[in-house]
């Protein structure tokens, strides 16, 4: 039986309040010591500060569970077709089940009468809770109870600890029904949390369009075969990797044909055949883009999944390691400026050990790996000690934050070119050639600047570019936190200082800046408009 469990209804949680929206206010004065994140200042007769109070996303409000209700005691109170509804979930799962109505149906008295189900009277608040409540209730649906009752039900289950769900009111249940999509044994639920029940019913006729039919029969032809695979197959990566491939292969299509006696003779066949050798080890070095998942390539996707063990940094977000397989090892390796958790040389050496054991490294990297990412260095050293090594592209922050702030890096009319810089080697090191990066007709994109955004003005003015030269800082690049403050090369390293920019930040310098810089003074026209109603 699929159920969604709000566990913030249970005595381990403590509640909180958590905002599923980003809210942007503006606040009337302050004054000049007032600092937050992310504002800007819009000066006029009033001073307005606007500011994004940005949420924590990602937060799961119910956790899918599936219930095991074989042979449990279940009620349910109301008697008609919404009750009906849940009866024949519940059922379906096999469980022991009590109906609380007055009044029924025809189709839950025919099933009482072939002993599927026991009806009972209604009896209300307390005395029903007392006469039809015990330990050993696994579940409790009201699907049809008048306002007062289906509180005073759901007040009980919740002091008992006893799963319950309230039909409409999933403010007071501990669990909802989600959409199923039934491929038994292999079944699928969606959810809405209670938001949108039209739109999880539309999903599920998709979902049940793209599925086999047959892919139930799919999975009790693999499970037939479960012991055996493992006999043959002794180490557990080796075993992984024999069922990933056999799901793509030609025996899974067998079965999903229904020629079941030919994909048996075939099933044997591949294991008898099967050696126990140890798996050999591969290393994917994956760009996954500036931040935003949805960037990711299908390619990326793919492997991702079928990783064993996944190598990070502090630019991999929360939201991209959703997206790796969920019983992958992930391993910190942290580099941050200044700040390295691993330095390279061991992130190297571990790399190497992992794949040597047999397993599927993946290595991500903000951006692209071959662009100021060090996958050239890694790559290297993986073709040195003959290890398999695949690299997949990646949005690279240039393209990606200049895309979302709408800065074209070329224009027929601004810049014949584009120059990937790093700022991270100024006053220290070999610098860029900053005499020749002035002299370009380049939109100059840094990575890795903004600790040394002044000295790059500096540099560049010195050099021989101009100090009105247009400047966008790009912070949190597709991100939905994203900032992208404008200025001018010579106002560059107070700009950063005073609106407290930090990482990650790209710096995009030249003419095409002003494109998207004239599109964001129309909008602090109107909020100034707007500033001065009050």
């Amino acid at each position: 039986m699929l159920l969604s469990v709000d566990l913030r209804q249970s005595r381990i949680f403590r509640p909180r309040l958590n905002s599923e929206l980003h809210i942007f206010g503006v606040v009337l004065g302050g004054g000049a010591d007032t600092k937050c994140k992310y504002w800007r200042d819009y000066r006029g007769p009033v001073c307005a500060r606007i500011f994004l109070i940005h949420s924590e996303e990602g937060k799961m409000k119910y956790l899918p569970l599936f219930a095991d209700l074989n042979e449990r005691n279940c009620l349910i109170i109301g008697g008609e077709e919404v009750a009906a509804q849940k009866i024949r979930l519940v059922l379906g799962a096999g469980a022991r089940l009590t109906v609380i109505a007055t009044k029924v149906n025809k189709e839950i008295r025919d099933l009482e009468a072939v002993g599927r189900l026991r009806v009972e009277p209604s009896v209300y608040g307390s005395q029903a809770i007392s006469k039809f409540c015990s330990s050993d209730v696994a579940l409790i649906v009201v699907a049809e109870a008048n306002p007062l009752d289906a509180e005073a039900w759901a007040s009980w289950a919740h002091k008992g600890g006893f799963p319950i769900n309230v039909v409409d009111r999933p403010d007071i249940s501990t669990v909802v029904f989600p959409g199923i999509v039934d491929r038994d044994p292999v079944l699928i639920a969606i959810g809405s949390s209670g938001a949108a029940p039209v739109l999880v019913r539309r999903l599920r006729e998709k979902i049940e369009g793209l599925l086999p039919s047959r892919l139930g029969r799919l999975a009790q032809f693999a499970m037939r075969f479960r012991n055996a695979v493992a006999n043959a197959e002794t180490n557990i990566i080796s075993r992984r990797r024999f069922w990933e491939g056999f799901f793509d292969g030609p025996v899974a299509r067998l079965v999903l044909k229904g020629q079941e006696h030919q994909a048996t003779k075939a099933m044997l066949r591949i294991i008898n055949g099967v050696g126990r050798s140890t798996p050999e080890g591969s290393v994917a070095l994956i760009g996954v883009g500036p931040g935003d998942p949805d960037l990711l390539t299908l390619r990326a996707l793919r492997v991702m999944q079928d990783a064993d063990v996944v190598l990070y940094d502090r630019l991999i977000g929360d939201k991209i390691l959703d997206y790796v397989r969920r019983d992958a090892e992930r391993i910190y390796v942290g580099k941050a400026p200044a700040d390295q958790s691993m330095n390279q040389q061991a992130i190297n050496a571990l790399i190497l050990e992992r794949a040597h054991t047999g397993q599927n490294v993946v290595r991500l990297k903000g951006g692209d790996p071959f662009v100021f990412g060090r996958g050239g260095e890694e790559m290297a050293v993986l073709k040195d000690a003959s290890i398999k090594v695949e690299v997949i592209p990646g949005v690279t922050a240039a393209i990606g934050c200049a895309a979302t702030a709408g800065i074209p890096l070329t224009h027929r009319d601004y810049a014949e070119g584009v120059s990937f810089v790093t700022g991270s080697t100024c006053d220290g090191g070999t610098e860029p050639d900053w005499a020749s990066l002035a002299m370009l007709r380049h939109t100059l994109v840094i990575y890795m600047g903004v600790a040394k955004a002044g000295v790059i003005g500096k540099r560049l003015v010195e050099h021989g570019m101009r100090p009105e030269t247009p400047v966008a800082v790009i912070e949190n690049g597709t991100l939905p936190d994203q900032i992208i403050t404008h200025g001018t090369l010579k106002t560059l390293g107070v700009m950063v200082t005073e609106q407290c920019i930090g990482g990650p930040v790209l710096l995009i310098i030249g003419d095409v800046a002003a494109l998207s810089w004239e599109e964001s003074r129309k909008a602090d026209a109107h909020i100034e408009r707007y500033a001065h109603a009050f």
